[in-house]
Formats: structure tokens, sequence, C-alpha cells
């Protein structure tokens, strides 16, 4: 039996975010998946862009670990965090950031039209959104919608419900604005253009347990894991859980 990680704080408490971290940082499988995901941020980080690197929602995570010289921010107040702000409204000047990156956190952003407004305007030309999020392939609409405390609904509209930065979400804001509505992403951003979205990481997540339950598998597994995720590449818009979009201004 797996063993249930209980947290005894709302979900919006800042201490279950420190919480969370500390479950990462505990779990090797897990934390093992958060690195391979940062690794993709910190090679963006080196494309000799000029600029500050710049990571949203970072309360939960240790990329600053990983790579020293990014900033770190979250709208909520934590001991471990640069910078304490909303992403809808930036303290950066104009042209300021080369890389914005996010980990699980542009379906939580109430209003994503206005943090991409303010990404428009502080990225420098070449300077690029990049983010893993849920994805909307047949087998992550089947995990999410039954097994996910946080809502799925990939016809839903383009905002939701401000106030509880974790419990208000919508895990599908990646697809609406990515994919759904690509014509009106090109309309409302002309200065932003979507490289990318591929879709990955069909079983890792679940079997290292997340930030609830115990790992199904032990560590020294991972790499097999991965590998069998490398070879169901070709499936990856039917299994991947997650994605990573990359967003440019040009």
């Amino acid at each position: 039996m797996f063993k249930k990680y209980q947290i005894g704080f709302s979900l919006d408490d800042p201490r279950t975010t420190l919480a969370h971290r500390d479950i990462i940082l505990n779990k090797p499988f897990l934390k093992r998946l958060y690195k391979d995901w940062y690794a993709v941020f910190i090679k963006a980080f080196n494309r000799g862009v000029v600029g500050k690197h710049l990571e949203i929602g970072s309360g939960g995570g240790f990329l600053k670990e990983e790579f020293q010289a990014v900033v770190t921010s979250d709208i909520l107040s934590l001991p471990n965090v640069d910078q304490v702000f909303s992403a809808e409204e930036m303290p950066f000047k104009s042209n300021e950031l080369a890389t914005i990156v996010m980990l699980n956190v542009f379906h939580h952003i109430p209003k994503p039209y206005l943090f991409l407004k303010e990404a428009e305007r502080t990225l420098v030309k070449g300077g690029k959104i990049i983010m893993i999020e849920p994805a909307n392939s047949a087998l992550g609409r089947f995990i999410y919608k039954r097994f996910h405390h946080e809502p799925f609904d990939e016809t839903a509209g383009r905002e939701i419900e401000a106030g509880n930065p974790l419990s208000n979400s919508n895990q599908a804001l990646p697809y609406i604005y990515f994919e759904r509505d690509l014509e009106l992403f090109k309309k409302d951003f002309p200065q932003l253009k979507i490289n990318s979205v591929k879709y990955h990481s069909p079983f890792a997540y679940v079997i290292s347990g997340g930030v609830s339950r115990s790992a199904m598998l032990p560590y020294f597994m991972y790499n097999v894991v991965k590998f069998k995720e490398w070879l169901l590449n070709p499936f990856a818009r039917q299994l991947g859980l997650f994605c990573t979009i990359e967003v440019e201004k040009i």
C-alpha cells in the first residue's frame, strides 16, 4: 500500500507550498523528474540572449539550486523566493527579460492573457517563455478528469476565478491558449510566436506519486521508466500527461 502524504493546511496556505517543496526534495524519483524538467529551462537560459532569467511560481520547487542566476518569484510570500508579485503585473522594465520559465503555473493564472501581454512587454526580442503544463492528450483527459483534484475543462473560457492562487485552476488553459484558440493568440499577441508544443511524460510523474503519495517504484528504476517513455514518443499526443510549450518574442 502506498503512503499518502497529509499536509494539514489548505492548498492556498503558503505552508502547503513549502511542504510540497520538502516532499519533492526528499523523494528521489520525483526530484530526478524535476531535475530533468529543469534541464529544459537551463538549456533555454544558456542560449546567450542578454537579459534576466525569471521563474514564475518558484515556491514549491528548487530551480535556484540548479541555476543560481535565475530570479525566483511567487504570488505567495515565501522565504525561498526573490520576489513576490502576480504574473498579471510584473515589476520589470520593457525588454528586460531573456527568459520566463514556469512549471505547472500557467493554468493557475486567473487572466492568462494579462500575463502574456506582460511577457510580450518585458521580454527582449528573441526572448522566450518556456512552460511545462498538463497536456490535453487522451490519457491526460482520462487521468486529470477522474483522479486529480484540479479541474480539466478543455471547453471552458480563457480565464478562471481569482482569489485562490492554487485551488483555483483549469489544467486545460495551456491547451486553450496555445492550441484550441490559436488564431486568437496570433491576433492578441502579435509579437509572440508559438515555436512548439511537445507532449511527453506519460508515466514518470504518476509513478513518482507526485506530492500526494509515495513512489510506486524505487529510484533505481527511474531510467527504465524514462526509456519506456522514450520508446512511446511516437504516441506522445495520445499518452503524454505533460507538454512543454515554447513561445518566442519576435
